[in-house]
């Protein structure tokens, strides 16, 4: 134990354990004392399908050591990001099937019996097993709601920037719908495939959500917007959904965004269409790509070691660092 306590701060590393002639992957996690005790603190009591599994932790002397389930397939953030033959493009269906997944993790969170706001909710912090399902990790800078009937707690503002709701970065105030903005950003990263900000990108589209707005609210200028990884592989009318549930979700007001409940059961209506995929010709695909590669060039981004999650031990450290 003694060597993996050694491991530096931010370090991720698998190991295999052997259990009852069965092969266990697991993946310890070093990190801040006060984050963990956070972690501990919710996902010790917290259970759910779409949440990841605290298996174990140890204690010695002042190092804890949390143990997660291993999580195949690495992190949402990746598959969307990263290029190269580990990484194919996700599929509409498989998007579907993750937002749903991690829609599911948040309003479980917040109906729970102490409500639960997650608070940084991103790409990175949603994991996939094997089969692509999907699961929220990071629980350190979860908090508790707001209870005798006040619409807010009042906190230091901390979170991610492009991904924090712009009424707890101005005030301090989080709401539970603080949490349904930074779904918002995140359904717009894979309708996208675009990170929520990125400084590489021409002036004026730095801030994806600024950007995107116009885009989304328009029907002829969706297209332009989709991920062209997608070549056109999804159903019009099911884009055109998500996009204005992602509008929804991304409302500058908390109270007029949807609850997680409502999102969860409108992305689950969009999965059930049978729409027709759009189906570019080589020439319109070339257009597109021409289009789209002026609106939104790809970056290209260093990869370095992350924290974040416990799917990989390494990440893109290209998005924005947390608001502290």
């Amino acid at each position: 134990m003694s060597d993996l306590l050694s491991v530096g701060v931010a370090e991720v590393r698998s190991v295999a354990f052997k259990n009852d002639r069965k092969i266990r992957h697991i993946v310890i996690l070093m990190e801040g004392q006060h984050v963990k005790l956070s972690e501990v603190n919710f996902l010790g009591r917290l259970s759910h399908p779409n949440l990841v599994k605290l298996l174990g932790y140890c204690w010695e002397d002042t190092e804890l050591l949390l143990v997660y389930e291993f999580m195949a397939k690495g992190s949402l953030e990746n598959h969307l990001f990263r290029r190269g033959a580990a990484f194919e493009p996700l599929s509409w269906s498989l998007r579907l099937k993750i937002a749903i997944g991690a829609a599911r993790g948040l309003a479980f969170l917040h109906t729970s019996e102490k409500q639960v706001i997650y608070r940084d909710f991103k790409a990175s912090n949603i994991l996939l097993d094997s089969n692509y399902n999907a699961k929220l990790s990071d629980f350190g800078l979860a908090k508790h709601g707001p209870t005798g009937g006040d619409s807010h707690v009042t906190t230091r503002v901390m979170g991610t920037y492009g991904y924090a709701a712009p009424e707890y970065v101005a005030t301090g105030h989080l709401y539970v719908k603080s949490d349904v903005y930074g779904f918002g950003v995140v359904l717009l990263e894979m309708l996208s495939g675009q990170r929520a900000l990125d400084t590489n990108r021409p002036s004026g589209q730095h801030n994806l959500v600024d950007w995107a707005r116009p885009y989304l609210a328009d029907r002829r200028k969706l297209s332009r917007l989709m991920d062209q990884r997608l070549e056109g592989q999804y159903p019009s009318k099911g884009a055109l959904q998500a996009a204005q549930l992602t509008l929804r979700c991304l409302a500058g007001d908390p109270k007029s965004r949807p609850s997680m409940k409502e999102v969860v059961e409108t992305l689950e209506q969009i999965e059930a269409m049978k729409g027709r995929s759009r189906m570019p010709n080589d020439a319109s695909r070339k257009s597109a790509s021409c289009n789209y590669g002026q609106l939104l060039p790809q970056p290209r981004s260093p990869l370095q070691t992350r924290r974040d999650g416990v799917g990989s031990g390494m990440r893109p450290e290209h998005h924005p660092p947390r608001v502290q």
